[in-house]
């Protein structure tokens, strides 16, 4: 059996326990062997509730444990210093959203782990939640054919939305041409869940309209009150196919799947059946989501839960995004071990923060449209 590979959580924002901490924990492979934090307090406070040591000083943190991954888990504003300090130190990394919020940083952190040959991922977890997961495996299986357009329809915010969207025209479309359009409207007041209270409120709109190389189409909406508001609550993503359609649609988490292809005879839809696949009739863990697709040559399309442990009862009863966010950490966890690259990447991440980087310099250029790529030295926002 494999050594473990060993993992530090560099930093103590909100996921460095809730998500990082606890899924660590329950993965098969991995040892968590020491956190790092700025403060003293929360450094400490983050190592005794993981039952780990803790350190305020990298370098030393790096020695005594000799971690072969970090995963960043900082505030907001700091994952581009912090992304940079744990490549610097030597280490693989699992980087949190954005990669950076100046495509100069990003290209700083990618550029020290090429020359050091280390591996990164970015904790884009959206794509990866099992709902997700069967579309793409549906689309790779040619059911659909190509897919002309895509829409991310409060699918989730800036780099969240774009990555569904782009997920589903091929990460390795090429995106040319950015047009974009952001207001700022005021609201009537509701109760927040996020900030916990009640007050007038204003939101910031951003759509986005992105051209691909050979014609393919991204459209983005979303809204900055989007997570928290009860008058914002609409969540849909899909996309037109050569051979048919998706679209997600629903408020909140309770969303509805409409998956068609065309039915023989070519004069009606055949709507594709998923099932979620329990360990029993009446739960346990996620098995797999299975497709039935009414296709006689390709019945059955699915995508196996990767947490999945062979016997009944060891596998986590996961809800979808800590599968999703867990599926990140096994991609860095794999590419280190097997040396390889991870499955969605560092590039990915700067590109997806690109996109909506030039969404926002678009508008407030007049809705001008942008070539890209950008020039990083000449980002204003």
């Amino acid at each position: 059996m494999p050594e473990n590979i060993r993992v530090a959580i560099i930093g103590t924002g909100k996921r460095a326990f809730r998500f990082y901490g606890r899924l660590l924990q329950q993965l098969p492979g991995v040892e968590l062997v020491s956190v790092w934090g700025r403060s003293t307090d929360s450094a400490k406070r983050l190592g005794e509730s993981l039952g780990v040591v803790w350190y305020t000083d990298m370098d030393k943190l790096v020695r005594e444990t000799a971690p072969q991954i970090g995963i960043v888990s900082v505030n907001y504003g700091a994952n581009g210093e912090v992304g940079l300090m744990v490549v610097e130190n030597g280490l693989h990394a699992l980087l949190e959203t954005p990669i950076a919020h100046k495509l100069t940083e990003a290209d700083a952190i990618i550029k020290v782990a090429t020359e050091r040959n280390l591996k990164l991922e970015i904790a884009e977890q959206f794509h990866r939640r099992p709902l997700e997961q069967i579309k793409l495996a549906l689309i790779a299986s040619g059911l659909f054919g190509r897919v002309h357009s895509s829409f991310s329809d409060f699918a989730g915010h800036g780099y969240h939305g774009i990555s569904v969207m782009r997920s589903y025209l091929g990460f390795d479309a090429s995106p040319v041409r950015v047009v974009g359009s952001v207001h700022e409207y005021p609201l009537e007041s509701y109760y927040s869940r996020l900030a916990d209270n009640y007050q007038p409120r204003s939101e910031t709109q951003e759509h986005g309209m992105i051209e691909f190389e050979g014609g393919q189409l991204g459209i983005f909406h979303w809204t900055s009150v989007g997570y928290d508001s009860p008058i914002r609550s609409w969540r849909s993503s899909r996309f037109l196919a050569e051979k048919g359609m998706g679209v997600t649609v629903g408020v909140q988490t309770d969303v509805q799947e409409w998956l068609q292809l065309l039915a023989p005879g070519g004069e009606a839809p055949r709507f594709v059946t998923l099932e979620r696949r329990w360990e029993r009739n009446d739960g346990g863990a996620l098995v797999a989501m299975v497709a039935h697709t009414g296709d006689p040559n390709l019945p059955i399309v699915r995508w196996e839960n990767p947490l999945l442990q062979p016997e009944l009862g060891k596998t986590p009863q996961w809800h979808d995004d800590e599968i999703a966010v867990a599926g990140c950490v096994l991609s860095i966890v794999d590419a280190v071990r097997e040396n390889k690259e991870p499955t969605y990447g560092a590039l990915q991440g700067r590109l997806d923060q690109e996109l909506i980087i030039a969404i926002r310099q678009s508008s407030a250029a007049g809705g001008q449209p942008l070539t890209l790529p950008l020039d990083p030295s000449q980002q204003t926002l």
